[in-house]
Formats: C-alpha cells, structure tokens, sequence
C-alpha cells in the first residue's frame, strides 16, 4: 500500500513540477476550436446519414411498388 502512496505523490510531484502546461487562453481557445469542429462534424455526418436514409427507403419503395 505505500508503494501506491509514494507513486501517486511522486506523480503529482511531477506533473506540478516537470509537465509544461499550455496557457490558459490558448488551451481555451483550442477547447472551442474542437467543440465547433465536433458541432459541424457531427452535423456533416447527421445530414449524410438523412440523406442515405432516404435514398435507401426511396429504393425499397420502388422495389415493393409503393
């Protein structure tokens, strides 16, 4: 158990004192940049996936004659 102690505080140790950490603007600004790329991913993938969804049900009508 203290084997599990001292890495843990060893580890914080060193992500205090030998990590570089970004700024904080520049890590907020990267945040956003991936939240609005995620939002037009997501939306990109949104429409592809409507717009299959109705050719395919547009295919099957036309196979079943409705």
């Amino acid at each position: 158990m203290a084997g599990i102690v001292n890495y843990i505080k060893e580890s914080f140790g060193e992500l205090k004192n030998n990590v570089t950490w970004t700024p904080w603007s520049e890590a907020q600004s990267l945040t956003i940049l991936v939240a609005v790329f995620s939002i037009i991913f997501s939306l990109a993938i949104w429409g592809i996936d409507t717009v299959f969804g109705k050719v395919i049900s547009t295919y099957f009508n036309l196979i079943t004659g409705k």
